[in-house]
């Protein structure tokens, strides 16, 4: 299972106070599944993760925005629906004192694993990346025009 791995490194990277105590992050797996199709070996991993931070004094938003930049990334089907968005991500948090708190972040995480023959009598498992999230920023390099009569003003 690679997206444990893979949102820590994230983490570490992008969170200060994980940068400078990596100690204080620690992520387990509950309720995990093998979904497997009868007509491959391909499968996926399902699990919830969760992702304990200890310890942690800073505002919550500096944790919140770069998991959600994560996810947008390697589990972007979890911001896909709105009718589900808004439970899908859970959290619970042990207020420690005025300045700490132990936070528990949850994700339901799906991973894909193709299998193929690797024609030596062994077999290929390849993790597959998710399909990206369309744009939908608009177009760029556009300009509007407001005004009649062909006295246009330019906007942008």
């Amino acid at each position: 299972m690679n997206k444990s791995q893979q949102v820590r490194a994230h983490l570490v990277a992008h969170v200060a106070a994980l940068r400078k105590h990596p100690e204080r992050l620690s992520l387990y797996i509950e309720r995990g599944a093998i979904a497997a199709r009868p007509c491959s070996l391909g499968f996926e991993y399902r699990y919830e993760l969760h992702i304990l931070v200890t310890d942690y004094s800073d505002h919550a938003d500096t944790l919140i925005v770069p998991l959600l930049a994560w996810i947008a990334v390697n589990e972007p089907a979890l911001l896909q629906n709105p009718d589900t968005a808004e439970q899908t991500i859970q959290y619970e948090a042990e207020i420690l004192d005025n300045d700490t708190a132990d936070v528990l972040i949850k994700l339901p995480i799906r991973e894909a694993v193709l299998v193929a023959d690797d024609g030596a009598g062994g077999w290929t498992a390849t993790h597959l990346d998710e399909p990206p999230l369309p744009d939908l920023g608009g177009p760029v390099g556009w300009e509007l025009f407001i005004g009649r009569n062909h006295d246009y003003e330019q906007i942008g």
